[in-house]
């Protein structure tokens, strides 16, 4: 039989599909036709690539069945959208004016960026034009490869792939400017970047003016010295998440854990790690359970913490195909966020033309406020009986302790935390009491806070009670940011994970032992914020940061100023400089020349969002002479340290890599395959969790008790979030945001709470905190009363650094503030 859908049920017989099925799997086990039919049009590419899906049939795959599935791959290539996903002609009623192009609306003029792109890189175009159209975008996690991806047919290409162009093209600076740093401390970021690429590996001696060139030999003979003399306690591996490659984390942890510690972390951690400890416990899987095709055409998709228009641009692209499909879209945030609210999509006509009105309903909680605002939903969605009972009852565990814990928090205590009445509460649970389908999407809104985990686990909730899971447009979305994120934790770059996301325990610390053919330490390692704190309390001797900026991604700037000061030995890898490179040397400080993904011999992969691993192949161009790939220098460091162990340290190329990233990780199992553009596949299928089977010891999905944060707001007192602007990460890129016509200083504040202390847009103020102060001028905008918004990275200065959560440890980048006026002399930044 074959498996349906009736009246949101799973129909299923004597063939059950399960969880991570891959066209092989088809192939050997159900060599039919009406299998193959179904698995294609479960597929969610319009797009599917031929190397991608036929290629990972066995050879003794009959011809007759490999010709069956070229003949229904084409047709779903020649499928038209509007018949798809039954998108309707231009609809007037989302436009957001008829004025053409936005004329006089505060938005972003993609064109123009198209020109500055242009401009930037004129002195490389047939590099850069190579770059867009063979490789894998190195920006947000969406996956685009070339300008196509598997979602939508057409162009892919927003204006944040086109600023991190630069990077890829640029010519390696004159390295004069780093022999005497007087004339570089004081300069932003930006300034730095725009310098140029390392060329070359050099160091700076305590005492020392500035650097000096030495060898890769030297270099890594000092920093292999430096880690011999040290205890493995006493060390400390970053890496950051910006067009790292699966292959680069993968071997920069192998090579860690050779030299005897589990103290390596990467960007994932700072992102959505609580939302692996939630998933995990909720319903086995640690990533997201749906595809982006997904979107269009479910009955709701919620936006919980998050702004993809401006951190995933090409998202826009779907909401708009998901809205003409009959979408509803409600966002969930402390701002209202313009691009949330209307965007005009550069490759689609309509919108480009007339603007598209994304979101339905906005719901304005308290920074802080998501926990009681959804387990207030819930608690009408179950006493109105709008929960899948059915799916309860058969497969989950937990409801009776959620629905008794909802009972005890009273409709004053939910209103008072969220900031909404409870009948916010109320229309919003009717809406997800009334679809059929939905997908929740979240991002760092949610989990950047002390109670990050309790965040997710109450959107896991929400999720379940509905059957939102292992089904066709339905899904829990973890969105990411950056491109090596998803990959990066997967990989085992974590101090608390090994490979495939298995716990650093004594058990699983053996069976990479045998894997690897040498000791894995069995101890959890020391995570960035616990790095930090180490160096502070001059408990660490060695730390090699490759990419980020420590000054930029952790709370408290002076305390990480003065902790990376008293480390005795910095090691910095990156494609361009940096100010942490700039701080003083507790003795000596390393600075060595990285090469990007495009420029790795034999290509390298990425995992977007949805799971899809995809190859992105190495491109012809301009190279920085002296510059290596990252794996390559983990690999020969760990050599050097132990060079007993040399004969399992070494790997021929990246395709070697991949084939040790299949025997390691299960679930990875046909990235060995990748070895040209456009090769790919999706671990997991379309679907986590499909037909509701869940991979937990019992089989089924749990939901989770949350208790109600504790959230004070004393008076004359403001709950203060951090947000991004015209910036990828920590890299500012406009002092001015387009979306919001928000300036690097701004201090967003209602009209309310603006009108009541009598400020005005403009004026200058001080905000306190028990952390520090921050300089900036008020921006009437539309937030929740008593909520302020300042950007990140420049608001790190007013966060805790001492308030993590629990499980991930991660930092809440929250606060809690008071305003001060200023004299009317403070200069805009």
């Amino acid at each position: 039989m074959r498996i349906g859908w009736t009246s949101s049920r799973i129909e299923a017989g004597s063939t059950e599909r399960r969880t991570g099925h891959s066209p092989r799997q088809w192939a050997q086990g159900q060599a039919t036709r009406s299998a193959f039919q179904e698995y294609v049009e479960r597929c969610p590419s319009d797009q599917v690539m031929r190397k991608g899906l036929l290629t990972t049939l066995p050879s003794s795959t009959g011809v007759g069945i490999r010709g069956l599935m070229e003949k229904l791959l084409r047709m779903k290539r020649g499928e038209s959208l509007a018949k798809r996903y039954r998108v309707k002609a231009w609809d007037p009623s989302l436009w957001v004016s008829r004025k053409p192009f936005g004329i006089g609306e505060q938005r972003p003029n993609n064109y123009l960026e198209i020109w500055k792109a242009l401009w930037e890189n004129k002195d490389q175009l047939p590099f850069a034009w190579r770059i867009l159209q063979q490789g894998v975008c190195d920006g947000c996690s969406l996956g685009t490869a070339g300008m196509t991806d598997w979602t939508l047919r057409g162009v892919h290409l927003c204006n944040l792939r086109l600023r991190l162009l630069r990077l890829n093209t640029m010519s390696a600076l004159n390295t004069k400017a780093l022999e005497d740093l007087s004339g570089l401390r004081g300069k932003r970021s930006d300034e730095l970047r725009a310098l140029g690429r390392l060329p070359y590996p050099m160091v700076r001696q305590r005492g020392q003016a500035g650097f000096r060139r030495i060898s890769w030999d030297e270099a890594l003979d000092l920093i292999a010295s430096r880690i011999r003399a040290a205890s493995p306690d006493r060390l400390g591996f970053y890496l950051t998440s910006r067009g790292m490659p699966n292959e680069a984390y993968y071997a920069a942890q192998k090579a860690v854990r050779a030299i005897g510690t589990n103290s390596i972390d990467n960007a994932a951690r700072v992102c959505h790690s609580p939302s692996t400890f939630a998933l995990k416990q909720g319903l086995g899987v640690a990533a997201t359970t749906c595809s982006y095709s997904d979107l269009i055409g479910s009955d709701l998709v919620v936006f919980v913490g998050a702004n993809v228009a401006n951190n995933q641009p090409v998202m826009m692209k779907y909401l708009y195909y998901a809205r003409k499909a009959g979408t509803r879209v409600v966002t969930i945030n402390s701002y209202r966020e313009p691009g949330m609210e209307r965007y005009w999509v550069p490759s689609a006509l309509e919108s480009a033309l007339f603007g598209t009105k994304m979101t339905d309903r906005f719901f304005l909680v308290n920074v802080g406020g998501d926990i009681p605002f959804l387990n207030g939903a819930l608690k009408w969605m179950i006493e109105r009986g709008w929960v899948h009972q059915e799916f309860i009852d058969q497969h989950t565990a937990g409801f009776d302790d959620l629905r008794a814990a909802l009972h005890g928090q009273s409709w004053e205590e939910l209103e008072r935390l969220s900031g909404t009445s409870r009948q916010e509460m109320l229309e919003f649970a009717r809406m997800v009491g009334e679809a059929e389908t939905g997908i929740i999407v979240w991002a760092m809104g949610v989990t950047q806070h002390e109670f990050g985990e309790d965040n997710v686990r109450s959107i896991v909730n929400l999720g379940l009670s509905r059957g939102w899971v292992g089904r066709e447009r339905c899904g829990l979305m973890p969105i990411r940011g950056h491109s090596g994120v998803q990959g990066g934790a997967e990989m085992g770059a974590y101090a608390t994970v090994f490979p495939g996301g298995l716990p650093v325990t004594p058990e699983h610390a053996a069976r990479f032992s045998e894997l690897w053919g040498f000791p894995v330490p069995a101890t959890r390692g020391l995570t960035a914020p616990e790095m930090i704190d180490a160096a502070y309390e001059r408990r660490l001797d060695v730390l090699v940061s490759v990419g980020g900026n420590f000054l930029e991604i952790l709370p408290d700037p002076a305390y990480v100023r003065e902790a990376m000061e008293r480390v005795p030995l910095r090691v910095h890898m990156d494609i361009v400089p940096s100010t942490q490179m700039l701080l003083n040397a507790g003795e000596a400080v390393i600075i060595l020349p990285a090469a990007t993904r495009y420029e790795t011999p034999g290509g390298v992969t990425e995992t977007s969002t949805e799971r899809r691993v995809i190859f992105s192949p190495e491109i012809p161009g301009r190279r920085i002479s002296e510059a290596r790939p990252e794996w390559d220098v983990f690999m020969d460091l760990a050599r050097r340290v132990r060079p007993d162990l040399a004969g399992r340290l070494g790997f021929e190329s990246t395709a070697a890599i991949r084939a040790d990233i299949a025997r390691a990780i299960p679930f990875y199992d046909g990235i060995q395959r990748l070895q040209h553009a456009g090769d790919q596949f999706q671990y997991g299928g379309p679907h986590l969790c499909w037909g509701w089977k869940f991979p937990t010891p019992d089989g089924k999905a749990h939901f989770s008790a949350v208790g109600l944060p504790r959230l004070e707001l004393p008076d004359g007192m403001f709950l203060l979030a951090t947000r991004r602007g015209k910036q990828f990460n920590s890299m500012v890129y406009e002092r001015k945001d387009a979306l919001t016509g928000a300036v690097r200083d701004a201090v967003m504040i209602s009209g309310e709470d603006a009108q009541r202390l009598t400020l005005r847009d403009g004026d200058p103020i001080i905000l306190h905190s028990d952390a520090g102060e921050f300089r900036g001028r008020i921006l009437i905008a539309p937030v929740k009363p008593r909520t302020l918004q300042v950007h990140w990275p420049e608001g790190q200065v007013l966060i805790d650094r001492r308030r993590r959560s629990p499980q991930a440890g991660i930092p809440d980048y929250n606060a809690l503030v008071r305003i001060v006026r200023a004299t009317p002399q403070l200069p805009v930044r």
